[in-house]
Parts: C-alpha cells; structure tokens; sequence
C-alpha cells in the first residue's frame, strides 16, 4: 500500500525517517533523561519562585502570569513525585521477583 498516494507532501514521511535514524545512532542514558527532566522540574520551580518575588517586589503587575508559572511548577513537581513513586514501586517489585 502506498501511502504516498494520498498524501501530496511526503516531507512529513522523510522527518520522520531521519529523526528515527538519528535516534537510533545516538544514545542517552535513562539516568540521563531523568536527570535532565528533574532539572527542568527544578527550572521551573526557580522561575516561578522569581516572579513571585518580582510580583512582592511590584515589578511584575501580571498575576495571572505568576499564578499560571506557579501552578506549572506545582504540577510538574507533582508529576515528579508521581514518577519516582513508580520507580520505586517498580524496584520493589523487581526485588520481590523470585529467580
């Protein structure tokens, strides 16, 4: 079946080749990614702690601004907890495993 035919723009399928192909010639680490995602959870938190202080300060005057990077922040720091909560879930389990 070719797809092709009924989609005119095949750059779609080509972007789609060449991220898998680039994917699969480097490789990262799993412990890599969880440490770059916590610091974007951590850069999140920094963020949102600036712009409320600069919101204390009268520096920022858009509280929806600072209400929306705090929830952000709030919710991305949820979603970690929730994570690592798997995580050890899964390592208990693994350890439980009779071999």
């Amino acid at each position: 079946m070719n797809i092709n035919a009924y989609v005119n723009n095949t750059k779609i399928f080509n972007e789609i080749q060449k991220n898998t192909v680039e994917g699969e010639n480097k490789s990262t680490d799993f412990l890599d990614t969880l440490k770059e995602k916590l610091n974007e959870v951590n850069d999140k938190q920094i963020e949102s702690d600036n712009l409320t202080q600069k919101f204390l300060k009268g520096e920022e005057e858009d509280i929806h601004k600072v209400m929306l990077s705090t929830e952000e922040s709030k919710l991305s720091l949820e979603l970690a907890v929730q994570i690592r909560n798997k995580l050890v879930d899964a390592y208990q389990e693994f350890n439980r495993m009779q071999i």
